[in-house]
């Protein structure tokens, strides 16, 4: 059995729960209430409020949460899409969250690989990953909105191919020494290399998003985690089988994110919503065992659809959820080596 990098290892506990996390925004900007109030206020719908991210970003990582992710839109899509998503460009957003945080890994959910330069992708999540001590976790997709494609110069319909060359560079760009790179005519007497280094030798985790137009073979085979789709437990039984089935026993982690509106009672029931539940904190705790049962290392919260002010939601989460799934405690390396002091998990 392979063991994790110290990201994914904090990301996957030892006894076969899972750890929670956040996804970015941290907005309850598609609650009714607050749907009417930007309505009256002249606000697009999908575009957050985000004067507060910092000052959330700092209570989650304080209450205990594993992650935060953010995701990378290029455009906002109004017409087509409606979600602006993180809004602000993601790896300056990872710098800074980098700098406000002290224990959560920094994951993206996901950079569409295919339209940035794989080199430049290589040394920002570098660049985060020392600036974070170590806690970042990049996840990459091929991208679904076809429109961006030509805006970048790129091709949508060969984005498959362009994801598996982009994924080659980042494990060449991270594995240090000279840079290889045949498929560009680089070879290692040119003496090139991409600064900075990871903290970690292994280098720096990848997710793979969804089927990234590669076969589930091929992402078994070099991916470090899957980072699929919300499923209702009957399709997730069936995702996560195939994933346990083609990892074997690499230890390869099962993520995934889940929309959450957290009733104020705790005793109400679960009801799906898209992409996620519904539910009062007990029927989450229940519906998050039977995830952990079926093979899920870790689940990512989006708090978007919530009423309630997302410090409640939070706080609530941290006082009756994360007792139940705790984040495994972690020491997170400087950039001068030296180890932090963390707080018990």
């Amino acid at each position: 059995m392979a063991t994790p990098h110290p990201a994914l290892a904090r990301l996957t506990p030892a006894d076969g729960r899972l750890t929670v996390g956040l996804e970015l925004p941290l907005d309850n900007d598609w609650g009714p209430a607050r749907q009417r109030v930007d309505r009256a206020a002249g606000r697009p719908f999908g575009v957050p409020d985000l004067a507060e991210h910092t000052r959330l970003a700092r209570l989650a990582d304080r209450l205990g949460f594993a992650a935060l992710w953010l995701r990378d839109v290029p455009l906002y899509d109004p017409v087509r899409f409606g979600d602006a998503g993180s809004v602000f460009e993601a790896f300056t957003h990872l710098g800074h969250l980098a700098a406000v945080t002290d224990h959560v890994v920094l994951g993206t959910g996901a950079v569409v690989l295919p339209l940035r330069e794989p080199l430049l992708v290589a040394k920002a999540a570098a660049t985060v990953d020392v600036l974070s001590g170590g806690r970042m976790l990049l996840g990459v997709a091929s991208g679904d909105r076809p429109v961006e494609y030509p805006l970048f110069g790129r091709d949508f319909d060969t984005r498959g191919t362009a994801f598996r060359e982009g994924f080659e560079t980042l494990r060449a760009a991270w594995r240090g020494g000279p840079l290889e790179l045949p498929r560009a005519g680089l070879d290692a007497d040119r003496q090139l290399e991409v600064l900075p280094h990871p903290i970690h030798a292994a280098g720096i985790p990848i997710a793979v998003a969804g089927g990234a137009q590669q076969t589930a073979e091929w992402i078994a085979g070099h991916a470090d985690a899957s980072l699929n789709y919300p499923r209702d437990l009957g399709a997730l039984r069936l995702r996560t089988r195939a994933w346990q089935q083609l990892t074997g026993h690499d230890n390869k982690p099962y993520l995934t994110p889940m929309v959450l509106d957290l009733q104020r009672d705790a005793g109400a029931p679960p009801r799906p919503i898209r992409l996620g539940l519904s539910t009062g904190s007990k029927a989450l705790i229940h519906h998050l065992e039977q995830m952990a049962e079926l093979g899920v290392a870790h689940v990512s919260f989006n708090l978007r659809p919530n009423d309630r002010p997302v410090d409640e939601v939070l706080q609530e989460l941290a006082d009756a959820v994360l007792p139940r799934f705790p984040t495994r405690s972690a020491a997170p390396v400087t950039t001068d080596g030296r180890r932090q002091v963390t707080h018990p998990s």
